[in-house]
């Protein structure tokens, strides 16, 4: 059984939102949480990944990407097929960096740059785990954990 603090931390790092920073609706800083019960949280946390595709989209307010002067994440497919977007940048979570978005709300900006089989050997707590909980532009930034998120 998870402990409270173990579940307020599953809540944090899957809570999912959508604003200017992710790509999708872009001018807006709404959030829209698609799962709200503890359970389908943990039940999402705990999910096989199959499929993972490193991408990459130009950042807010540019229209094209230019080397590092981009935003990376990976999306993971579980074995029901949903795709969900798990990403870091600063200020996207309350505990951690790292959040994971489902991603039916992605932008037709993001492109994909590497595809690996994981054949459901890690879950997505484990993408969750790699790309760490803080943020550094220059130390411990999106690229470095979409580089993580893809090597374990």
């Amino acid at each position: 059984m998870f402990s409270l603090k173990t579940s307020v931390m599953l809540a944090l790092l899957a809570m999912l939102f959508v604003n200017t920073h992710c790509g999708f609706g872009e001018g807006t800083n709404s959030y829209n949480y698609d799962l709200s019960k503890m359970s389908d949280l943990r039940k999402l946390y705990n999910s096989k990944v199959y499929l993972a595709d490193r991408m990459t989209r130009p950042l807010s307010g540019m229209s094209v990407q230019i080397g590092l002067l981009s935003h990376s994440g990976v999306r993971v497919t579980l074995e029901d097929g949903s795709k969900w977007l798990v990403h870091k940048g600063d200020a996207y979570g309350i505990s951690s960096q790292t959040v994971v978005v489902d991603a039916r709300h992605m932008s037709s900006k993001w492109k994909i740059i590497e595809t690996k089989n994981f054949g459901g050997s890690k879950t997505v707590s484990d993408f969750v785990k790699a790309g760490g909980t803080d943020y550094s532009l220059i130390f411990d930034n999106c690229h470095d954990a979409a580089g993580r998120m893809m090597d374990h």
